[in-house]
């Protein structure tokens, strides 16, 4: 409603959480800072030049209404405060469901890779000597495993809507952050680190993932798209690159 100068459409319930929450940090912060500029012009209007001026007349301090805002702005800043936090963990720590879509994601420089286990849901076998972007093999996996021969690698993500995804993250090089707008979702990937994050897409499209941690020269071009699919159409492109 706020037209495209605001932010881009939410595409789950945690990302519209965040978008209550920091619609009532704003309202909150607005109010105070309207009553906050009333109030000075107010104060500058009663004290200005010739007005309560005589020697003596200064305002005695009122310790009561020194307390009461104090007070105030603590219980409305921990407020919000806890508010916030408990969005924050939810979100970051809660377990992902048994039947969450795993994709492992490998970020480098200046590229994405994805990895979907195949027809036998597991993930093969994978090892650093393996490992041969030219020939389309940037996780090493080990073709003499039959567990890695049916693994999906691509450069764009693929996800079910409407169902739990857990992605496994990890960085070859430096550090590089994934990043989903319409999720409000930013995870920094550490290299020697794995990182897993989770989360639901209910709006099928196709949405824009940048890096947005500047890893290098060619930080601006490592972007990729994450395209969220029907349940029943992503599981019909899975089957079709198992073939």
């Amino acid at each position: 409603m706020f037209g495209r100068w605001w932010f881009p459409p939410a595409i789950s319930r945690d990302a519209a959480a965040y978008d209550a929450q920091f619609m009532r940090t704003l309202i909150a912060a607005g109010i105070i800072f309207v009553a906050a500029q009333v109030a000075l012009a107010a104060i500058v209007w009663y004290f200005r030049a010739g007005r309560n001026s005589a020697a003596g007349d200064a305002t005695p301090a009122n310790p009561r209404l020194e307390l009461f805002w104090t007070v105030a702005t603590a219980l409305l800043f921990w407020g919000l405060l806890a508010l916030g936090s408990r969005l924050w963990s939810e979100v970051q720590f809660k377990a992902a469901a048994p039947d969450a879509e795993v994709i492992e994601v490998l970020a480098q420089q200046f590229a994405w890779s994805f990895r979907y286990p195949g027809a036998d849901g597991k993930f093969g076998r994978t090892d650093t000597r393996f490992i041969n972007d030219a020939s389309g093999n940037p996780f090493g996996l080990d073709d003499n495993d039959p567990r890695a021969r049916d693994d999906i690698t691509t450069a764009t993500l693929r996800v079910p809507a409407g169902r739990e995804v857990k992605l496994v993250l990890t960085a070859r090089d430096v550090i590089h952050s994934f990043f989903v707008r319409e999720l409000r979702i930013k995870q920094d990937l550490v290299p020697g680190m794995t990182i897993l994050l989770q989360f639901r897409a209910e709006l099928p499209g196709t949405y824009e993932v940048p890096c947005s941690e500047l890893c290098g020269l060619g930080h601006a071009q490592m972007r990729t798209t994450m395209i969220v699919m029907p349940a029943a159409e992503y599981e019909r492109w899975k089957r079709e690159q198992t073939h």
